[in-house]
């Protein structure tokens, strides 16, 4: 995407990011979002689930010049932000270093041309004394031809725009301190290099300004600085360290992490406590290593090994390889690596419609769905150790299940199960689309269908990955005996509607699934089933009973429940992605056709991109309108591909109908959980699902067409 800035000092406020716009970094903690003009736009911290600091990308500009008078800028920007800005007139562009979740900003000008590299720590791993984690954010900014200008204001809202913060400048202001004392406290720090040329270092100057005219509840921090070509200037904005007395204090008061009982189990230490504050303050070197610019550059290395480290693991050398690629490098991101938790996108309260539809959820935890759909791609490109981690993960929720013997559809990334949800109403929301909800609602939700996906997971994990250990089996095991029971109840199934529990279809085939790979994993591992005989007579009761009530014989589809029989719904598509039904059964085929019929002949299709459903057929409590789904049209692909084996023009239609879905991907290869009618990015972003879905497609596609 290539955006062109306006000539002036302050003009990365004259226009709104689309949410396409936007490049991903992390550290498998946290993510920010960086928008292609250089502004660090999203960063919950120190964990995903955590408040945010920078919040730009749900809080609308509005901005009113005169481009004659310069009469004076008024914005209001209250979610805070980073930027990094040039001081004159140029195109920017972005890209990831090649295989690793390092990002490139350049700005191109007639005489010059720089470049802005964001990245989260990240050890080495071939280095036998790594540096520990650090909750770091670093922005490395360079020249590389003709001497550029810049603009760099760190301007951060504590708490979600919040809670006040007061700000200091320290050490000849050359260091600059954030402390919100309901949040966490956050330094700000540089380092300069004056690179290959006998030119003197760079100056930074750092300087406190006053924000609070756009909303904002403390100062920023703003400095001007010029480079030359060869120049450099690293910006490092870093969680401060506490003393060790208040850490403990408030280890004892922080929600304890998930326990595991299995040692084998993949675990990666973090010297953090569960409110984000360092247990290693009694060791400054440790916990807050001195900076210079050598450090700076050393992080920089070892990050990028640590991406190409684990792309090195990834078997996939087809067709789509790029894409592949760049998608298995984000799930990557939104893993947790403590607990092996994997959430489902990394923002919160991102539109899916930008007509006031209200449909702006917050997707910052671990939904048991997402997870394990994300570890089946994973663990199909080869990459073992997350799948090993999600097992470990699951294994630690199933020791404490609820009073029924189920699981809570979602979790936090710790474990917990409380997210209530709040609108803030202090936010605008992206592009002036209200509410700003963080927390989700759905967490007491039935949703039978997760049991599918969990088992089927953990069945591929343990034929690919490490095999199932006795106590892990008799937790999976319980799980499916809950299945048993209770797979007739109705819910409120994968899209999560707010209206009444219906028979849901999708939740019929995943709760057949769940006891199908239950019965597979006895049997491939011989080990006891004491319910054997009853797991069978269920399983096929499911069947029997989806094929009887399930499909409309008058309409020729399977429908989207039993109370809604005349509703299409591309959900029910995963009957041939869990092998639940033969790719070329009429009944499948039929529906096939008639959901990629256009909404004017009652289909789900247009341009090659699948709805959920017909939103004007279907109350979910909701209302409005919403864009078509990725995953649905992903789906679609790999159904037409399956059915592809025994007619090659369905085959083909698939691939063609997959390249197209290629096209919608923003200029760095991610997605968005939706894309709108004028082909924009909708929804919370980048989304799991979307990228798990592309990966799935792009592999089984790739392996069909030989």
């Amino acid at each position: 995407m290539v955006v062109q800035s306006a000539n002036s000092k302050l003009a990365f406020h004259d226009r709104e990011t689309d949410i396409s716009e936007h490049g991903i970094i992390g550290n498998c903690r946290t993510a920010a979002l960086i928008s292609v003009n250089g502004t660090v736009a999203s960063l919950c911290w120190p964990y995903f689930d955590s408040p945010s600091i920078f919040a730009r990308i749900v809080d609308v500009q509005k901005c009113v010049i005169d481009h004659y008078s310069h009469a004076k800028l008024r914005l209001k920007n209250r979610g805070g932000h980073w930027s990094m800005e040039p001081q004159m007139t140029t195109v920017s562009k972005q890209m990831y270093l090649p295989s690793t979740n390092i990002l490139g900003t350049k700005f191109l000008a007639d005489d010059a041309v720089a470049n802005v590299e964001d990245f989260m720590p990240l050890p080495n791993p071939a280095d036998p004394h790594p540096e520990p984690y650090l909750p770091w954010l670093v922005r490395r900014v360079e020249v590389l031809r003709g001497t550029m200008q810049f603009s760099s204001e760190c301007a951060p809202a504590f708490d979600y725009a919040r809670s006040e913060h007061t700000v200091r400048l320290s050490n000849n202001d050359t260091v600059g301190h954030f402390d919100c004392m309901n949040h966490i406290h956050v330094d700000l720090k540089y380092t300069v290099s004056k690179g290959t040329n006998n030119t003197p270092e760079p100056t930074v100057k750092m300087v406190i300004s006053d924000v609070s005219e756009r909303g904002f509840k403390g100062s920023a921090i703003t400095c001007q600085f010029t480079l030359s070509e060869g120049q450099v200037v690293t910006f490092i904005l870093s969680q401060r360290p506490i003393p060790s007395s208040v850490a403990e204090r408030n280890i004892s008061k922080a929600a304890p992490p998930l326990k595991r009982n299995d040692s084998s189990q993949f675990q990666t230490f973090d010297p953090y406590d569960e409110l984000g504050h360092s247990t290693l303050c009694s060791s400054h070197s440790f916990a807050n290593p001195e900076v210079d610019f050598k450090f700076t550059e050393k992080l920089l290395e070892s990050t990028q090994a640590f991406w190409l480290s684990w792309v090195s693991k990834m078997k996939y050398k087809g067709r789509w390889r790029e894409i592949v690629l760049r998608n298995a490098l984000t799930l990557k991101l939104l893993t947790f690596s403590p607990t092996g938790a994997i959430i489902a996108a990394p923002t919160f309260s991102l539109p899916e419609d930008l007509h006031g539809a209200g449909r702006n959820w917050d997707y910052r935890y671990a939904w048991l769905r997402d997870s394990s759909f994300t570890v089946y791609a994973l663990v199909r490109l080869g990459f073992q150790e997350e799948a090993n981690a999600y097992v470990g993960w699951i294994s630690s929720l199933l020791q404490c299940p609820n009073d029924d013997g189920g699981l809570q559809i979602v979790y936090t990334i710790h474990g917990e199960r409380e997210m209530p949800e709040v609108e803030l109403s202090h936010l605008e929301g992206h592009k002036g689309q209200k509410p700003v909800r963080i927390g989700n609602g759905a967490a007491d939700h039935l949703q039978l269908d997760v049991y599918g996906a969990v088992l089927d997971a953990v069945y591929l994990a343990q034929k690919y990955a490490k095999p199932l250990s006795y106590d892990n089996w008799v937790g999976i095991r319980n799980l499916v005996d809950y299945v048993v029971r209770s797979w007739d109840q109705p819910d409120l199934s994968i899209w999560e509607v707010r209206s009444q529990k219906q028979n849901f279809l999708y939740s019929k085939i995943m709760c057949w699934v769940a006891i199908d790979r239950g019965l597979r994993l006895a049997h491939k591992r011989c080990l006891p089933c004491p319910n054997r005989c009853k797991w069978f007579e269920v399983r096929d009761a499911i069947y029997e009973e989806i094929q009887q009530r399930g499909y409309n014989k008058e309409l020729g589809f399977f429908s989207q429940s039993y109370e809604n029989n005349d509703v299409l719904d591309s959900s029910v598509l995963i009957m041939t992605l869990t092998f639940f039904i033969q790719p070329c059964d009429p009944r499948l085929l039929s529906t096939l056709q008639k959901i990629l019929a256009s909404p004017e002949k009652g289909g789900l299709t247009s341009n090659n991109l699948v709805s959920r459903y017909d939103v004007t057929k279907v109350n979910d409590g909701i209302g409005g309108e919403e864009g078509a789904f990725s995953l649905c049209t992903l789906w679609t692909c790999e159904a037409l591909c399956r059915a592809g084996a025994y007619d090659k023009k369905l085959l083909t239609q698939s691939m063609i109908m997959l390249e197209d879905f290629l096209g919608y991907a923003s200029t760095l290869g991610l997605f968005s959980e939706e894309i709108g009618k004028g082909g924009q990015a909708l929804g919370n972003y980048p989304q799991g699902f979307s990228s798990v879905s592309c990966i799935s497609a792009c592999f089984n596609i790739d392996r069909a067409s030989g």
